[in-house]
């Protein structure tokens, strides 16, 4: 494959590219992203050599540029989005422009170059909250999103399929739960907890933490999606979870224990706008009918993550310095 990959510098997408590239030395990527602040080009460092793997720095909103690499290319895989609740309640602006108005460009880059097969990655926000003893969800599940953020990821996920049903673009969707694992920006719960509790910081829990989520690792995701990519039925939605519902306190009390502390390193803060109750989600589709399931114990993963994290101190002591865009910036312009 000659694969387009949309924000690659990221968490989930620079964990892809790893992905792909072990398991396939053969296919092609062209990752393109705009290095905000969320991208981290050190995700990526032991690669950036390898002949089969080429950088670009632009943005999705560049219709010229972004129609010039769908030339060179036969699959599109978009992680490129902002993803980060509470920062969408304080900018909603930026949100719409990423995930929805950017979504479009590339879907009309890839209509206009020969119908490129077209994965779109969403995830389980959109489908809203869920009460304690609801059902997971699942592909029927109406959308009922909550937040800017959930907002903006309906948007482009509706885009996508009516660019499939208006002019028949191969394209897929998938919808997962919340992910952890190597490179993940510490903004997010567990490397935020992990790097407080490292440094001997508290660490913040949103109101009383019986907020629910279903976890998924990195490395799981990264399966499913290859899996859907090479197997998965044109115009098709797959839901992936990761079988381990946790409520917020469950994850704090797991990672406490794990780091020899104790509960005196808890802080209780205001919760968040809207926040949602509960996600969880019914994987049976990709299960049957691609033979994916995860791999990873949310147990086994979150000890590797909190070792990963420990053993590159210099890769998240450089985000959380900003010295981690020091030299892009030189390079490549930012500000």
């Amino acid at each position: 494959m000659r694969i387009l990959i949309t924000g690659g510098a990221g968490f989930i997408g620079s964990n892809y590219i790893h992905y792909i590239l072990e398991q396939y030395p053969k296919d092609t990527i062209i990752n393109l992203d705009a290095l905000t602040y969320a991208g981290n080009l050190e995700n990526l460092k032991d690669i950036e050599d390898n002949p089969n793997y080429k950088f670009v720095h632009g943005d999705i909103m560049d219709g010229v540029l972004v129609n010039e690499l769908m030339k060179d290319v036969d699959t599109v895989v978009h992680f490129a989005a902002e993803s980060h609740v509470d920062r969408s309640i304080l900018d909603s602006a930026a949100f719409v422009r990423t995930n929805v108005n950017g979504t479009l460009i590339l879907l009309e880059a890839a209509k206009n170059n020969g119908n490129v097969r077209f994965h779109h990655i969403s995830t389980d926000e959109v489908y809203g909250s869920l009460d304690k003893d609801a059902p997971p969800f699942n592909e029927t599940t109406p959308y009922d999103p909550h937040s800017p953020y959930s907002a903006s990821k309906a948007s482009s996920d509706h885009l996508v399929r009516a660019y499939f049903h208006t002019h028949r673009l191969p394209v897929t969707i998938s919808n997962c739960s919340n992910n952890y694992g190597p490179y993940q920006f510490p903004e997010k719960l567990v490397p935020l907890f992990v790097l407080n509790l490292i440094d001997d910081v508290k660490i913040p829990v949103y109101g009383t933490g019986e907020n629910i989520r279903d976890w998924l690792h990195v490395s799981d995701h990264c399966k499913a999606i290859d899996k859907i990519v090479r197997e998965g039925t044109i115009g098709e939605t797959y839901c992936i979870g990761g079988d381990a519902e946790k409520t917020n306190m469950e994850i704090t009390n797991i990672i406490l224990n794990a780091m020899g502390k104790g509960e005196e390193m808890i802080e209780h803060v205001e919760d968040r706008k809207g926040h949602d109750k509960r996600y969880a989600i019914n994987f049976d589709k990709i299960k049957n009918e691609l033979s994916w399931e995860p791999d990873v114990t949310f147990e086994e993963g979150i000890t590797e993550t909190i070792e990963w994290y420990k053993n590159n101190e210099k890769w998240w002591r450089n985000i959380k310095s900003g010295e981690y865009q020091e030299y892009y910036n030189k390079q490549y312009g930012n500000k």
